[in-house]
Parts: C-alpha cells; sequence; structure tokens
C-alpha cells in the first residue's frame, strides 16, 4: 500500500481545510486509516482515526468538534475536513494505515505504511 496525502495549505484562523490520503493497492478497506500531525520541536501525535470498517472513529481532545474523518472505499481515500482551524493546528500532517488497526492512539512503530506530509499553516 502506498499513500499520497494532498490538501494542506495555508488558511486564516477559522478557516477550513480538506486533506485527501488516497491510497493504491486493493485492500484498503482492511486497512484503518489514521491522520497525525508534528509541529516543529513537537511529538508526532495522532489527531484523527476511522477504523478499517468505517464504523468506528478518533478524535484527540484538540480537534474534537472541529475535525471529522471520513473514507470512500470505492477511490480508497481517507479525508480529514478541518473546521475553525486555529494557529495551533500548524503542523505537518501525515496520513498512515495499520491492517484492521485499533481505533485510536497506538506506537509510531506499530503503523504499516505512511504517506509523505503535507504542510497545513493557519495564520491568526
Amino acid at each position: 500500500v502506498q499513500l499520497q496525502a494532498s490538501g494542506g495549505g495555508l488558511v486564516q484562523a477559522g478557516g477550513s481545510l480538506r486533506l485527501s490520503c488516497a491510497a493504491s493497492g486493493r485492500t484498503f478497506s482492511s486497512y484503518s486509516m489514521y491522520w497525525l500531525r508534528q509541529a516543529p520541536g513537537k511529538e508526532r501525535e495522532v489527531v484523527a482515526c476511522i477504523s478499517w470498517s468505517g464504523v468506528n472513529t478518533y478524535f484527540a481532545d484538540s480537534v474534537k468538534g472541529r475535525f471529522t474523518i471520513s473514507r470512500d472505499n470505492a477511490k480508497n481515500t481517507v479525508y480529514l475536513q478541518m473546521n475553525s482551524l486555529k494557529p495551533e493546528d500548524t503542523a505537518v500532517y501525515y496520513c498512515a494505515a495499520k491492517f484492521r488497526g485499533l481505533v485510536g492512539r497506538i506506537p509510531l512503530r506499530e503503523y504499516d505504511y505512511w504517506g509523505q506530509g503535507t504542510q497545513v499553516t493557519v495564520s491568526s
């Protein structure tokens, strides 16, 4: 599985962005998908994830109520809709996949695949 993240950019505080992560391969529907971010000087953290079934989701407290995650298995794509963006959301955002992974925060070493990062910058 190869992952390609896109959709980052520069936005003013209060604005919105939608990130996409397109996956290659025929087994996308068997992978739980995760969005993580890493700000300068900080550890990479999970912000949202969606189970392989699409039934279960998880959001970090810092983004609850502002971010939503969804997946389209027909398009092998997972989305992160980010609304009401804040300057503290500025980071490089990564998508990752884990075969039938648990929904929530899991150790970075347990992800099966990573996409390249996409920069999100929120200006105040």
